[in-house]
């Protein structure tokens, strides 16, 4: 059990057990704050980089470990009651998930946990002991946006720190990503939260409905988003494989050396986009090939004489241009060809990865160590030395 989870279990039961001795208050408040976060928990969609999976869930969540007053009158539910509702509905939430096999549902349970406890933490001992009270206007607003802000760089770092013990992905880029989408749909959910429990504290429970709907029809607009940019890519998938419908190269190859030149490129600190742009140039790299008249054998082209490749990458880029992919693609895949230290990151990723799949290919049992090696002895006028480390770091974890 990780550090994070091992966490979490530790404070659910602690709230649990508080919450079962002291009993529920105000219980009507609390149905219908776990009713939400139980919606958001069941329209939730799994492998979204969006950052947050369940926005109205976690706005939801966040909205009671903000609430200070219902309808006016002073709120009596502790932090412990905030966990303990909010992990009830979760797990209620998941069960269809998790019968599905869908998503990470244990590590989204674990930060679901410990961000909302520790903004229900922070915000229920200084609300009850008058601190929010005794603010109103621009201080009670700036309490509030410095909690919120506090509470996402925690959920960042948590996430981050589940996906490096999960995939041993450099720890800094990771949580780069992380606090890059907390200004999308982050932002959303924690300004969401604040002023969901804002509402409650003068409209009542009338107002959760209300303001659930922006936060949902954004997150129609995002699972929409998804599914588009998902066709995109299978679009780009379709168009690599007419090098191995045609014959010119192996089964599989780009989606091989896609997939590993990701990894690599996750493991060297690429962002989000720059990774897009180098999984479609690695789905594209071979492309060319389809100007030649004599088929390249095994579709190897990484033993070819330079000027050779340097034509094939040039007319592979002309075909990316005509297809309407993005221009980075393009220039990523003329220039696999080009002298090392003059190419792009990407394109050195996408040139060692392409030929440690070709020659570990052919290499028989021991091809993966082979090719390795053979890459290593090229030198650095070939492949990229901190590349090829890169790709044995990769494979020696095994995460692709």
């Amino acid at each position: 059990m990780g550090t994070v989870r091992g966490c979490a279990l530790l404070v659910a039961l602690l709230c649990l057990g508080v919450t079962l001795w002291t009993g529920l208050e105000e219980r009507g408040t609390a149905l219908a704050f776990g009713v939400l976060v139980l919606a958001g928990e069941l329209t939730r969609w799994p492998g979204t980089e969006a950052g947050e999976a369940a926005p109205l869930g976690a706005a939801g969540a966040l909205a009671y470990a903000l609430l200070g007053e219902d309808a006016g009158l002073p709120s009596h539910h502790g932090a412990c009651q905030v966990v303990t509702v909010v992990l009830a509905a979760s797990l209620l939430g998941s069960v269809p998930h998790v019968a599905r096999g869908r998503g990470r549902t244990a590590d989204h349970l674990a930060r679901r946990v410990l961000t909302v406890s520790f903004a229900a933490l922070c915000f229920q001992p200084l609300y009850n002991g008058g601190v929010f009270r005794s603010r109103t206007g621009p201080a009670h607003a700036a309490l509030l946006v410095a909690l919120l802000v506090l509470t996402a760089l925690c959920g960042a770092v948590l996430a981050a720190a589940e996906a490096h013990r999960r995939t041993r992905w450099p720890f800094g880029p990771l949580l780069r990503e992380e606090l890059r989408g907390l200004l999308g749909i982050g932002s959303a959910v924690c300004a969401t939260g604040a002023v969901m429990a804002l509402a409650v504290a003068v409209a009542g429970l009338w107002a959760l409905p209300v303001f659930c709907v922006p936060l949902l029809l954004t997150q129609l607009s995002l699972r929409r988003y998804a599914s588009v940019r998902d066709t995109y890519r299978q679009t780009i998938a379709s168009l690599a494989r007419a090098t191995e419908v045609a014959g010119y190269t192996p089964a599989g190859h780009a989606r091989r050396v896609a997939a590993l030149s990701r990894a690599v490129g996750r493991d060297l600190g690429l962002t989000e986009p720059e990774l897009t742009v180098l999984e479609h140039a690695a789905l594209m790299h071979d492309i060319g090939q389809l100007s030649l008249v004599d088929p390249v054998p095994a579709g190897a082209t990484a033993g070819l004489p330079a000027t050779e490749r340097r034509r094939i990458a040039l007319l592979g880029g002309a075909v990316v241009r005509q297809t309407g992919v993005d221009r980075e693609v393009a220039v990523v895949v003329e220039r696999q060809a080009d002298p090392c230290d003059e190419q792009p990151l990407p394109a050195r990723i996408v040139r060692a990865v392409n030929a440690y799949d070709e020659k570990a290919r052919g290499a028989g049992p021991g091809g993966s160590l082979t090719a390795l090696e053979e890459l290593r002895l090229a030198g650095a006028g070939e492949y990229a030395a901190e590349v090829v480390e890169s790709l044995a770091r990769v494979l020696a974890r095994g995460v692709v």
